[in-house]
């Protein structure tokens, strides 16, 4: 039989057949085990970006408002902390027009002035990138009704100048007939002024 003169050959092909067929098998569970371990790395490295990219956008978040609170404080400490020789008449001229607009004329101002806490702590302990402030204190008495007394409170707290009301005391007296009573009001506002020496372009002392 042709088989049996074709014996070791036929054997041979079959191991090669065998061989082939075990490699084939091998390969292909290698093949895939490959494939998983590619998509999970896929998977980690895609989960890593998201995670960069989302700190990404919170440091650019976090810098915009470190900005923006940086920019509020230079408006706060250029214009409404400027120096009480830029930002004084202005107060003092607001002061009075808020009074007028209430219908109320103080007969006089008084005027108190002094380093605030801060700057004298500041003095001492020397700390660096800190500022001087010194402390404006406006007081004056005014006779008027009670609307009158109100309005001139709301006005000051609306105001656009930077200013504190410190203190206030009311008293009321009636005329004989009369039903309104005329009330007087005691007010003290305080407000703060930047060290003219730590002001932007003051001439630096030798």
């Amino acid at each position: 039989m042709i088989w049996r003169e074709k014996r070791v050959l036929l054997i041979v092909l079959g191991l090669l057949l065998l061989a082939n067929t075990i490699f084939f098998f091998t390969y292909r569970v290698q093949y895939v085990s490959r494939l998983e371990d590619l998509d999970a790395r896929h998977e980690q490295v895609t989960a890593q970006l998201d995670q960069a990219r989302h700190a990404r956008v919170t440091a650019q978040q976090q810098l915009a408002a470190y900005k923006k609170v940086q920019s509020d404080l230079q408006v706060l400490y250029n214009e409404r902390w400027s120096t009480a020789l830029m930002r004084l008449t202005a107060l003092i001229d607001e002061v009075r027009r808020l009074a007028a607009a209430s219908h109320l004329e103080p007969p006089s101002y008084q005027f108190t002035t002094g380093e605030s806490k801060s700057a004298t702590a500041t003095n001492t302990t020397n700390t660096k990138g800190s500022i001087g402030t010194t402390t404006v204190e406006i007081a004056f008495t005014v006779q008027g009704t009670y609307e009158q007394v109100r309005r001139l409170i709301n006005l000051l707290e609306l105001s656009d100048q930077f200013v504190i009301i410190d203190g206030i005391s009311l008293n009321s007296s009636a005329t004989q007939g009369s039903i309104d009573k005329t009330l007087t009001l005691n007010i003290r506002l305080k407000t703060l002024f930047r060290d003219a020496r730590n002001a932007p372009g003051a001439a630096k002392q030798l």
